[in-house]
């Protein structure tokens, strides 16, 4: 059997368990098994693959069709231009998490050193971006998940700053530190109500921690708008990666809590997807 025949198999396999991205993880999971890319896959479609590996193809084939994501039997996900180790214990970053990285590196120069903090880190990725993106930078991370931090240092290490970003295990209720110029957070914004509604691959396997965001879905924003009162500057900005249906919400209450020049901004698909607001007294 060669891969062309082994993938169209696996494809309809996954097809049939209404997994969307059927054809990508089956080349993904076989790239996985033969240790090469996935380009290199897709370039030698006619190779034969050996009875041992299909074995295996197979087993990881079996826990994609239980739902297992497909970023956790590979161990893991790319994000922005990098590539991060993932497990159970942290949220699997999404492309749509990039705007916050975009609009950051938007008003930040190459060669500026502000002062950031980003609370709620889970893989690290966004911390680690903006390291690798504005060197000069001083990042903090910080998370309330021990199981979190020690994956966000492992791909702090990965990307050779495991020195220059400074990670603690501490919630943001219990975190006091020197003022930032600059705040960013990805937060579990989920109404509690609605988990059981998602996918499988999600509410089976991702820590739900990251996910919940209490019976509003917008607890976990105040919490970190009434905290960032106190560790944000007098015009240092906030932003936040937010639910298509929060925006207006989060930005009166940013306006009633000492945040002024609330903007937001909407994703690939046209949703509202970050607010960015600066701290005015």
């Amino acid at each position: 059997m060669n891969f062309q025949e082994i993938l169209s198999k696996a494809s309809s396999r996954l097809k049939l368990k209404n997994i969307k991205s059927y054809k990508l993880d089956s080349e993904l999971l076989l790239a996985k098994t033969l240790n090469i890319s996935r380009e290199e896959v897709l370039l030698n479609l006619n190779k034969t693959i050996d009875q041992s590996d299909i074995k295996k193809y197979n087993y990881f084939l079996k826990l994609r069709n239980q739902y297992k994501p497909i970023a956790h039997i590979i161990n893991y996900k790319f994000f922005w231009k990098y590539k991060f180790f993932v497990n159970k214990d942290v949220l699997i970053p999404r492309p749509d998490t990039e705007l916050i990285i975009e609009k950051i590196l938007g008003i930040l120069p190459l060669s500026s050193n502000k002062n950031i903090l980003d609370i709620g880190t889970g893989s690290g990725c966004i911390a680690i971006s903006l390291k690798k993106e504005r060197p000069n930078c001083r990042i903090t991370a910080i998370d309330k998940s021990k199981k979190a931090i020690k994956v966000a240092k492992k791909n702090a290490e990965m990307h050779q700053v495991g020195k220059k970003v400074n990670f603690f295990n501490i919630d943001v209720d219990k975190y006091l530190s020197s003022k930032y110029d600059l705040i960013v957070s990805n937060p579990p914004y989920i109404k509690h109500s609605e988990l059981l509604s998602l996918g499988k691959d999600i509410k089976l396997n991702e820590p739900r921690l990251a996910l919940s965001g209490g019976s509003s879905g917008l607890e976990i924003y105040f919490k970190i708008i009434n905290k960032c009162r106190i560790l944000l500057k007098i015009n240092g900005m906030l932003f936040l990666e937010i639910g298509h249906k929060q925006g207006k919400e989060l930005k009166k209450y940013l306006n009633l809590n000492g945040f002024n020049q609330t903007r937001i901004y909407k994703d690939l698909s046209g949703r509202d997807r970050c607010i960015v607001s600066t701290k005015n007294k």
